[in-house]
């Protein structure tokens, strides 16, 4: 029979596995993952009905940047069921979808003279995210960190205390002062350095007290989250957490994990020592784009990627680590910020040729993605992904009592 969008996810004590959904930040590129997710609800649908959500089958759902608007808009609820899907219209944008439309959200193209621009980028940020914002409140409305249908763990990064602030559900349940506004979180965690401003905000917990944020983009911290979502289900196993008895610390066994990218333009070589040797402060800040925030960003997701790569590889664990990325980006296609109607259309056009790309793995020794050798198709990948997402998910409804009771007789 088919299951109802009402039955929440049950947790993870009651199942085999522990489903981890993970989204790059990475500007308008945003658009390459959310092809990627329309895909895999299509398919999550075709196994449980049209009511199916990619909210529905994951335990925590992590982004950064653009992935973690996403991150915010997947789970947001609507009564019982998840207002945001891939393949939901949204009055975000005049896009077709609201994942389509959220990276569109994050930047708008900007009028100004190229001398202008310039001066604009070493004076300030490039933008005054006043778009960005207006419709961040507007869509996330008064929705507080607490109240998403799923788990999020969403970084951002504090310039003041020089700290990356991780927002996450399993924090919140022991420390309220991070209970903030989805719209806070996602402003802040978007407030990418030299393209928009840092964003500040505070709270106040049951007792009255305040605690301020001065927050910038998370892929300072983290560009790709999957390592801090991993580890934000770690700390709640440790901590005792009823959701995860018996499942022991660090067992990546357990671990099912989607991470997706938004795309890279490594393999053509955007800069070259030659070229970065002449740069100073305005070189690194404008030449070709923006490279330090290339660097950085790029740096963290790879990073990420190589760890788990290894650990999985080493437990021979291949098939519980999906990671889908295009490292083969040129032109505007690698900007994060070139919002044309062409540029959106072939980052769509992107994302549906990279699901028939094959999967690709890190090759430990050369650092290298390389296909894997049975030559699935990132396709095949998501669509033997769904099958055992649908069946842990009606694996823990079976076991568990609250699941049970609210089944469809």
């Amino acid at each position: 029979m088919e299951r109802t969008a009402s039955v929440p996810l049950q947790p993870p004590t009651y199942g085999n596995l522990i489903t981890i959904l993970s989204i790059d930040g990475g500007g308008i590129r945003g658009l390459i993952p959310g092809t990627i997710l329309n895909f895999l609800e299509f398919e999550l649908q075709k196994l449980d009905g049209e009511d199916a959500r990619i909210a529905d089958y994951f335990d925590v759902i992590s982004g950064t940047s653009t992935g973690g608007l996403v991150t915010a808009m997947l789970p947001l609820p609507m009564k019982t069921t998840a207002l945001y899907s891939p393949q939901k219209t949204s009055k975000t944008s005049t896009s077709s979808t609201a994942l389509k439309s959220s990276p569109k959200i994050e930047f708008c193209n900007c009028p100004f003279k190229p001398v202008t621009k310039m001066i604009k980028v070493v004076a300030g940020p490039k933008y005054d995210g006043k778009y960005l914002h207006n419709i961040v409140r507007e869509e996330l409305g008064d929705k507080r960190l607490h109240q998403t249908l799923t788990n999020v763990v969403i970084p951002t990064f504090d310039i003041k205390s020089l700290q990356p602030t991780i927002f996450s559900s399993y924090q919140v349940k022991k420390d309220p002062s991070v209970d903030a506004l989805l719209s806070d979180i996602c402003i802040s965690t978007s407030a990418a350095p030299t393209y928009l401003p840092a964003h500040k905000f505070e709270t106040k917990d049951p007792t009255g007290n305040m605690r301020e944020f001065n927050l910038i983009d998370g892929g300072v911290a983290a560009n790709n989250p999957t390592l801090i979502a991993m580890g934000e289900v770690t700390k709640a196993i440790v901590g005792g957490s009823p959701d995860f008895f018996p499942i022991k610390p660090m067992d990546y066994r357990r671990f099912l994990v989607i991470s997706l990218g938004t795309g890279t333009g490594k393999i053509e070589g955007k800069y070259t020592a030659k070229e970065a040797a002449k740069w100073g402060v305005l070189g690194w800040l404008t030449s070709g784009g923006s490279p330090l925030i290339d660097v950085f960003t790029q740096a963290s997701a790879d990073m990420v990627d190589f760890h788990l790569s290894a650990v999985f590889q080493a437990l021979h664990l291949h098939d519980n680590y999906l990671r889908i990325q295009d490292d083969t980006l040129s032109g505007v296609l690698s900007s994060v910020d070139v919002a044309t109607k062409k540029n959106l259309n072939d980052l769509v056009k992107t994302g549906e040729a990279l699901l028939k790309k094959p999967v690709s793995r890190v090759n430990l020794e050369s650092g290298v993605c390389e296909p894997t050798p049975n030559q699935e198709t990132n396709e095949d990948a998501l669509i033997r992904f769904a099958k055992l997402l649908s069946q842990e998910r009606q694996l823990r409804h079976a076991k568990s009592p609250h699941g049970l009771a609210n089944s469809p007789k």
